[in-house]
């Protein structure tokens, strides 16, 4: 039976705004956690503001032995920790908890890395005014790698709506369910390429607010 949108146009709609629920959540949870993790490890690096060892080989290990795992084995990996956090193992929510985990290890590397760029003699001037540790984060690291956060973090967003097209295994719902369940196991073509066109649309939108930003950003420095 193919696809007929007066009839079912609610469906595809409402797949629409689950995988907007979806990345939105993962990335504002997962983002956020991985924004203090990868500054965690910027300050505790060696010759960082706050070296300390024990501090930066744990996170590291940590984001290096879980960023390598393919995320639909991730996501059953995790289904006993999620039914305990979210009290259920299938749905929407039970999807976007590993999917914030993901994010937050994927994040922490990107924050990491964009701030390592930074030139030392930027951060050395703020120490040596006597400006305090979180002083410096705030007003002379962040400020300084702001395009390539900016950069970085729309990166990440177009991972989690790739991300996003695998909810459907744990009945998350999303455009991935819509798309096998209405186009391909249906052989209704036309649907899945539509489908794809939104995703192609969404992610290019955002790939282009995130590239005006990031100039904005460079320009303003």
């Amino acid at each position: 039976m193919k696809f007929d949108f007066a009839r079912d146009g609610d469906v595809f709609l409402q797949a629409i705004g689950t995988t907007l629920y979806i990345v939105a959540t993962a990335i504002g949870v997962g983002g956020v956690v991985g924004l203090v993790l990868g500054v965690t490890l910027f300050i505790s690096r060696k010759g960082g503001l706050r070296p300390n060892a024990f501090v930066f080989n744990l996170l590291n290990v940590l984001i290096n032995f879980f960023r390598p795992i393919p995320f639909i084995i991730f996501v059953a990996a995790m289904g006993p920790l999620t039914l305990a956090v979210v009290g259920s193992s299938i749905g929407t929510n039970a999807f976007i908890f590993p999917a914030a985990l993901m994010v937050s290890f994927a994040s922490a590397r990107l924050v990491e890395q964009s701030l390592v760029g930074l030139d030392p003699g930027v951060v050395e001037a703020a120490r040596s005014m006597g400006a305090s540790t979180w002083t410096i984060i705030r007003t002379v690291v962040i400020p300084e790698a702001l395009a390539p956060l900016i950069l970085a973090y729309t990166f990440l967003f177009v991972a989690v709506v790739d991300m996003s097209a695998l909810a459907g295994i744990v009945a998350g719902g999303g455009l991935g369910a819509f798309a096998l369940s209405y186009g391909y196991q249906r052989f209704d073509w036309t649907i899945t390429w539509i489908t794809v066109a939104v995703i192609v649309l969404l992610v290019q939108s955002v790939q282009y607010l995130g590239n005006w930003l990031a100039r904005k950003a460079l320009h303003r420095g």
